[in-house]
């Protein structure tokens, strides 16, 4: 049921068609947003779309777009001005996922982290500037992760390019707080019934500790004070919250959603 917060404003998510992005889609339309669904897999973002148009009664459009790439960023943002009139949201969640130990690490690899996760996410709030500057008003939020905040072990340059975006968080709040932009970040926590985890991470890590991947879950949520997982919908709250004038006096934070794993 929709509570309206976010009614009749604009937002473009990146990485929007599937996990944690395709999930902002549905929960910033379920608000009230007309979205933009921007992501490298068009068929996938045009499936989103449409759902969105047939359960919310929104405005939504699918347009291909790999961040890293400035022209089609720019394209992607004039595209928006274009269609809705203006762009009060950008939540930058494109990012990519790269793990090695540091001896091991092809470097080519390692940049490429650093080039979506990072560049990327610059690309996209530049360009959303650009046009929010000349509208006085806008809100970037940018997915984050609590490896933005401490250390990841073998997880180098998705560590890197997370650290980097909470400066760059940081120094883009500075530079539009008098445009009547803000600028925040959300960090996450492991999200153990994601995909990721589920298809993927469990396995991984139960081969690499020998133990049942059970137990790793296990593991993971010991970590945690409050005992579980970090939820899409724990993220979308605070995303919802960060999108919407209810933070109106908020900017430049780097937002912690772990359940108390990380206090600082």
């Amino acid at each position: 049921m929709s509570c309206n917060t976010l009614e009749e404003k604009n937002a473009i998510v990146t990485g929007g068609a599937q996990g944690l992005g395709e999930y902002l889609c549905h929960r910033l339309a379920q608000e009230g947003a007309n979205i933009i669904v921007a992501d490298l897999q068009i068929e996938a973002a045009e499936k989103c779309a449409e759902d969105i148009r047939t359960k919310y009664g929104r405005k939504a459009l699918a347009i291909q777009v790999d961040v890293t790439d400035e022209e089609m960023v720019s394209s992607m943002v004039d595209e928006t001005i274009k269609t809705f009139g203006s762009l009060d949201v950008l939540v930058a969640n494109a990012g990519i996922l790269i793990s090695a130990p540091v001896t091991e690490f092809d470097i080519n690899r390692w940049r490429k982290v650093i080039e979506v996760d990072l560049v990327g996410y610059f690309i996209c709030a530049k360009h959303a500037i650009r046009v929010m500057k000349e509208q006085k008003r806008g809100s970037i939020v940018q997915i984050n992760s609590k490896s933005g905040k401490v250390g990841s072990f073998k997880n180098s340059a998705y560590a890197s390019a997370k650290f980097g975006g909470i400066g760059l968080t940081q120094s883009l709040a500075l530079e539009v707080a008098d445009e009547g932009i803000r600028v925040n970040a959300v960090c996450p926590g492991n999200m153990l019934d994601s995909p990721l985890w589920v298809n993927s991470l469990y396995k991984q890590y139960s081969k690499k500790l020998g133990i049942p991947e059970e137990e790793v879950r296990k593991q993971y949520i010991n970590k945690v004070p409050m005992k579980r997982g970090c939820s899409y919908q724990n993220v979308a709250d605070l995303v919802v919250f960060l999108a919407s004038d209810q933070s109106s006096y908020i900017t430049g934070q780097a937002m912690n959603v772990t359940g108390g794993q990380l206090m600082h």
